[in-house]
Formats: C-alpha cells, structure tokens, sequence
C-alpha cells in the first residue's frame, strides 16, 4: 500500500469517526434540551426525529468509512508481526468498532420506527427522547431504548478514538508496529 493511499485511508477514518462522535454529541447535548423551546409537543417530536433521521444518514456513512477503512488495512494483519499489547488494542478497536456499527445500525432502525409512530414524526416529547405523559407507551419505549443505545453508542466511539490515538502513540516508539501501522487506519 502506498503512503499516500495509508494517509487518505488514516484520514478518511478519522473523519469519519469524528462526524460520528461529534454529530451524536451534538444531537444529545445540544439539540435535544433546545426542542423545549418549540412550542407544541408533537411539533417537539417532529423536529427531533426529522433531525436525528436526516442525521441517521451522514452518521451511517461516516462510521461505516471508519468501519471499513479499518477493516481494509486490518485484512493486511496476521498478527504475527506485532507484540503481544498491540494485538491486544487492535482486538478492543475491532470490538467497540464492531459494536459502534450494530448500537449505530440499532439506533438507526430504532429511529425511523419512532418517526412511523405518528404522522411526519410528532411523537410528543418533552425534549429530545424524554416522552411525556401524552407519549404512546410503544414510543416512550422506544425513546427510552434509543436513549440508552444513544449513550452506549457515544462510549463505544470515544473508546474507538482512545484506542485509535494509542495505536498510533505504539506506532512511533515501535519499529514494529511502525512498519505495519502504514497499512492502518
């Protein structure tokens, strides 16, 4: 693999694990407490699930960038050419990768069966997914699922950027890993 093609790759990834935390840090702490200020609480509804849905899109794209430019350099590896802690890392980002992917996909799904609750989306909230009293209790059920996937997902991608930052940290004091970190994401 070229260096050039290892930078795009290294950056394609990092980009893309970006949007993804970023977007759904935005979405949780920011977007959702500012919904109280729309009016009306199926109005509320519509708003967050139009803006989480249209995100649903660039969040998929983003993360699945960093899945699969992961996956690509990844495929390169027998594992024989890295040290025991190495291998070890590159085990915990192929799992919270793996679970940032299925908790992204989940809540995706999660989240469009919301939206189809109510027409255009006016699922009444308080805020963000904080249903009231009104909320149909399928859809509290389904706010409350997305809230915890929400949270998980954001931990699973804050721990992806960790171990990221710590492999490529391995990368400049081992000329091991050095070596092969080229072809890695």
């Amino acid at each position: 693999m070229t260096p050039v093609l290892s930078s795009t790759g290294l950056v394609l990834h990092n980009l893309g694990l970006a949007a993804g935390f970023g977007g759904s840090l935005f979405g949780k702490l920011a977007l959702n407490p500012a919904v109280r200020g729309v009016g009306s609480q199926e109005e509320r509804g519509r708003v967050v699930n139009a803006a989480w849905n249209g995100f649903n899109v660039i969040n998929a794209a983003s993360v699945g960038v960093a899945a699969l430019t992961w996956l690509v350099g990844r495929s390169r590896l027998t594992g024989r050419e890295i040290d025991g802690t190495t291998r070890r890392l590159v085990l915990a980002k192929d799992l919270l990768l793996g679970a940032t992917v299925a908790l992204g996909a989940a809540n995706i799904l999660g989240g469009a069966s919301l939206a189809k609750q109510a027409p255009e989306g006016a699922v009444p909230v308080e805020m963000g997914l904080k249903p009231t009293v009104r909320t149909p209790e399928k859809a509290a059920r389904t706010m409350q699922a997305l809230d915890v996937g929400g949270v998980v997902n954001l931990f699973t991608l804050a721990g992806v950027i960790g171990v990221t930052a710590l492999l490529n940290m391995r990368a400049g004091s081992s000329w091991r890993w050095a070596g092969v970190s080229r072809f890695l994401p």
